[in-house]
């Protein structure tokens, strides 16, 4: 399928109705009762408050591929990217019904409902699902534990996001969209289970090289048995790991929900036209592996009060989100003060030799959380623009 075909697609298909980084079971409930007359939607279970967990399966082809978003309830752009991904799917215009003929799908929209209310990565109990994956000792968990039993999948899709923070390897290029094919053993031997995940990563990043050149990685493949991606794979079941990342200007994720679903839209073109073997892996050691070369803001060459510190330094500012009433509001804090020669910032101010204050005129310090600093007498607002 060509790239501009899957463009095409998502600009018609794109789901309006959800945007922006907070997404939960009220959004999403309207369009669970529009599609309910065209596929299965099923409550699968609840979660530690009592929300519903729901199922959706489409399709009925003989590979099976299970995916689940928002088990981290505060990364919401994968969820985004599933319901664009099933616009496209029930529209017969769109041609691509040989998909449903190959493939069925079962998807989990929201693993973890509580944490996605109140845009938290863990749950009500404050675990985190993706560190139960042995124990199962939260309901969320053991709904997509049961479905992993009674689905019997080919291929695992683990939506996740990640933050601004990381970079395409050691290099000023944001790590917009990352995957892993899990490890599945402690020696993190590249098994032929492995191979077929990878195999589907390198037609993935194919795809995305033309759209995001170096902007997508992989991560650290260390084996952890008590998550769900090394579970699952170590249990021969192909698992992809998606992750949704930071794209220049996109903290709303909107540029990236539309990588997510070329990427999975060009994947399951893939898996339902070809016998995947692994054999066509090796290209997926040529990604980047991910590290963690930005801030959101620095500052660079600030002067200190310091009488023995006659160099410049560096301010380096992460943005705290913080849910207020129904939006997501991103807040500066003040990280680190050093040289940062080997970071880069997703904004860069330089501070020309001058002191960086604080609104009272006092030199700002690690922690410091304020929408502004004062640079040369002039008001600097560190606010997304």
């Amino acid at each position: 399928m060509e790239l501009k075909h899957i463009q095409s697609l998502f600009l018609k298909h794109k789901e309006a109705s959800i945007s922006n980084r907070y997404i939960t079971n009220k959004h999403i409930a309207p369009l669970l009762k529009k599609i309910d007359k065209k596929i299965k939607v099923e409550s699968i279970g609840k979660s530690v408050l009592n929300e519903s967990i729901y199922g959706l399966k489409i399709g009925n082809g003989n590979k099976r591929i299970l995916m689940w978003s928002q088990m981290h309830g505060n990364e919401s752009t994968t969820t985004k990217a599933i319901f664009d991904l099933l616009n496209t799917l029930l529209d017969s215009t769109s041609n691509i019904n040989y998909i449903l003929e190959a493939c069925t799908l079962y998807i989990i929209p929201i693993l973890n409902p509580d944490g996605a209310k109140v845009y938290t990565r863990v749950n009500a109990n404050q675990i985190d699902l993706n560190r139960d994956a042995q124990n199962l000792s939260q309901p969320e968990s053991k709904v997509l534990r049961g479905i992993f039993n009674t689905f019997k999948p080919h291929f695992c899709y683990n939506l996740h996001g990640q933050r601004t923070i990381f970079s395409a390897g050691k290099s000023n290029n944001p790590a917009t969209v990352s995957f892993l094919a899990p490890a599945q053993d402690d020696f993190c031997t590249v098994t032929e289970n492995r191979k077929i995940a990878m195999e589907i990563i390198t037609v993935m990043n194919s795809t995305l090289q033309e759209l995001i050149p170096n902007q997508v990685g992989v991560y650290d493949d260390a084996f952890n048995i008590n998550c769900v991606g090394d579970t699952f794979q170590s249990e021969d079941v192909p698992t992809v790991l998606f992750e949704a990342g930071h794209y220049k200007n996109d903290y709303a994720r909107e540029n990236v929900r539309e990588f997510i679903f070329i990427s999975l839209l060009k994947s399951l073109d893939y898996i339902s036209k070809t016998e995947i073997t692994g054999y066509s892996h090796e290209s997926y050691f040529e990604i980047p592996e991910n590290d963690k070369c930005f801030y959101d803001i620095i500052i660079r060459n600030a002067k200190l009060y310091d009488a023995e510190n006659n160099g410049l330094i560096d301010i380096g500012i992460l943005y705290t989100e913080k849910l207020v009433g129904d939006k997501i509001e991103f807040l500066p804090k003040v990280i680190t003060i050093e040289k940062l020669n080997d970071f880069y910032g997703h904004r860069e101010i330089n501070a020309n030799g001058h002191k960086v204050l604080d609104d009272t005129g006092i030199e700002i310090e690690v922690g410091y959380e304020n929408v502004f600093v004062i640079l040369n007498n002039e008001k600097i607002s560190l606010l997304l623009k």
